[in-house]
């Protein structure tokens, strides 16, 4: 198609502040279009890609480090967390310091920095003294320690309380009370749930891969899902969030757990509990493998069986586990990033930090990961252990049952 004179004082007649541009047909008619509208989805649609190639570029790597730390074993697994916990706490002590202009006031970061130290001294005091008995005996300043760590812990966080009421100046009273309650607000959300999460390491680095994984998946899977057929919005929280995604990162998280359950029950390494020899000064990581983690035969619902024809599978009972923790990373979990979206929002910031470039700080990564993290451990609690206890308390009682009809 040649374009004439007639294009151009065509082109030449649209007004300036109505920037168009004209097309034209074999028939030399045309049809004007907006050219601010048309540059602006071109630029959108530029930016657009260049932030899914970032996003997917270091999307990799981050999966690759994760390997590479799993590979690694769990004392790196639990200085990474440790690492991640204390990275995220300043993200968000940054954000209060910054949004109340607390530029001025007597020893807040220091506080925040010491409390933070005490609350990690009470929960990773219990995890040394519950997981690592043998040591604790074996030194006698740790039996000390472990043996007063409640006091030592009390007293540690009543001097930081202190400080911080010898620390009140007057003309500062109210955003000096903000900041403490935003301290407090920030060791609950990250300390406590961190160490929910090495909690969950000790029972097995299963039940710390397959959650993470899980979050991981569905993060991935609705962005792509998203991007590709997304139409329809979810929430407006997170304008960018659309059904589409969600749907999509549900199926697609749950075949992911499913798959992934099943591979790694297969290994010790990742389904025993984590334990520490004294001898050797080493975690070890072998045992018999519980019943979760040893295949079983399933019979199949007569539906399914009519439908299929097949009356029995054979699978993990850690599979069928997994479709829940699955179903609440996909349909649950993204409420951790609309909650942390709402947060953005009420302070009027794009992201945690920029540590990451196309994902945000640290926090914009864990915020899912927290409250998948939590879960995790009460499902642990209330389904694993009590189902282990039921086992073992059954075997009891037919061993009981057995000496006493011997006894008779």
């Amino acid at each position: 198609m040649a374009l004439d004179h007639q294009f151009v004082l065509s082109l030449a007649s649209c007004q300036l502040s109505t920037l168009c541009s004209c097309v034209c047909d074999c028939q030399s008619s045309c049809v004007c279009v907006n050219s601010r509208l048309f540059i602006h989805k071109q630029v959108s649609s530029f930016y657009r890609w260049k932030n899914y190639w970032i996003r997917g570029v270091l999307s990799l790597a981050m999966i690759f480090g994760f390997f590479l730390i799993i590979y690694m074993g769990p004392i790196t697994l639990i200085l990474v967390v440790m690492s991640v916990q204390i990275k995220c706490f300043q993200e968000i002590i940054t954000i209060g310091y910054r949004v109340y202009h607390s530029y001025e006031l007597p020893w807040f970061r220091t506080l925040s920095w010491y409390f933070l130290i005490c609350v990690n001294y009470f929960f990773y005091g219990e995890t040394v003294a519950d997981y690592f008995g043998a040591l604790v005996q074996r030194e006698e300043p740790l039996q000390f320690l472990a043996r007063y760590h409640r006091f030592i812990s009390f007293a540690l966080y009543l001097a930081g309380f202190c400080m911080f009421v010898l620390s009140l100046v007057k003309k500062h009273y109210r955003l000096q009370f903000y900041m403490f309650a935003w301290t407090h607000v920030t060791l609950l959300i990250v300390v406590t749930q961190s160490h929910l999460v090495i909690q969950n390491l000790f029972e097995g680095m299963i039940w710390f891969i397959v959650p993470i994984s899980i979050v991981i998946c569905n993060d991935i899977m609705a962005y792509l899902f998203g991007f590709f057929f997304g139409r329809t919005p979810l929430i407006k929280l997170s304008p960018k969030k659309t059904w589409e995604g969600f749907i999509g990162g549900f199926f697609s998280t749950v075949v992911f757990g499913f798959i992934l359950a099943y591979l790694l029950s297969q290994f010790q390494y990742f389904v025993c509990p984590v334990g520490y020899n004294s001898e050797t000064n080493s975690f070890t990581i072998e045992c018999e493998p519980s019943d979760i983690f040893v295949m079983q035969e399933y019979t199949l619902p007569a539906a399914i069986q009519n439908t299929l024809r097949w009356k029995t599978v054979n699978l993990y009972p850690f599979q069928i586990h997994s479709i829940f923790l699955s179903s609440f990373g996909s349909l649950i979990g993204p409420f951790g990033g609309f909650f942390a979206s709402g947060f953005k929002r009420a302070f009027k910031i794009k992201d945690f930090a920029n540590t990451i470039p196309g994902h945000g700080g640290i926090m914009d990564r864990f915020d899912c990961q927290y409250l998948m993290a939590t879960f995790t451990h009460v499902y642990i609690a209330s389904f694993i252990r009590y189902m282990v206890f039921t086992h073992m308390l059954h075997g009891c009682r037919l061993k009981w049952n057995c000496h006493y009809w011997l006894f008779l």
